[in-house]
């Protein structure tokens, strides 16, 4: 098996937001020493330069009121069709100032928002990134899946892809 590729810094940020925006949504987990782990779905607003992943979420939400408790949170992105998965941890933060929900809203959030971005209970939350793990393939999914047919007959063994550790 090929050996890991841990990237760090700019690298790493660029390594999330690009397994981020081809995925756009995450499996958002918090109470992460309770079982069992709470998660949800979200859709992902931005990742920024600094590598802070960014979410529109309701003040009256599970996650929000969890997140008040216990700030730790992972989260999960799989993109099946391009071999591409990501885990994050890091520490979120909860905004609610008209500035930042103006600058991250989407039309799409209308629909969890009986008043739009003016509604009161719309809030952002902010992780920042500290840790995480990737795996992703060099080819598209056709040549991976013929990389391992290929294997599979020969005995050979292939690089089928990269993984490794991220570090911000």
């Amino acid at each position: 098996m090929e050996k890991p590729t841990h990237l760090f810094s700019v690298d790493a940020i660029e390594k999330i937001k690009k397994i981020a925006k081809n995925t756009n949504v995450c499996m958002f987990c918090t109470h992460l020493f309770e079982q069992p782990i709470q998660s949800r779905p979200m859709t992902i607003k931005e990742v920024d330069d600094e590598g802070n992943l960014w979410f529109i979420s309701s003040k009256n939400s599970n996650k929000n009121v969890e997140i008040k408790s216990d700030n730790q949170v992972q989260l999960f992105f799989s993109n099946n069709a391009d071999y591409e998965y990501l885990s994050v941890y890091g520490k979120a933060s909860i905004y609610t100032d008209q500035a930042t929900i103006e600058k991250l809203w989407s039309p799409i959030a209308n629909a969890w928002f009986e008043e739009g971005k003016k509604d009161p209970k719309v809030s952002v939350i902010k992780v920042h990134a500290e840790d995480g793990y990737y795996w992703d393939t060099e080819n598209s999914k056709i040549i991976s899946f013929l990389k391992i047919a290929a294997s599979a007959i020969t005995g050979l063994e292939i690089k089928s892809g990269n993984y490794g550790h991220l570090k911000l």
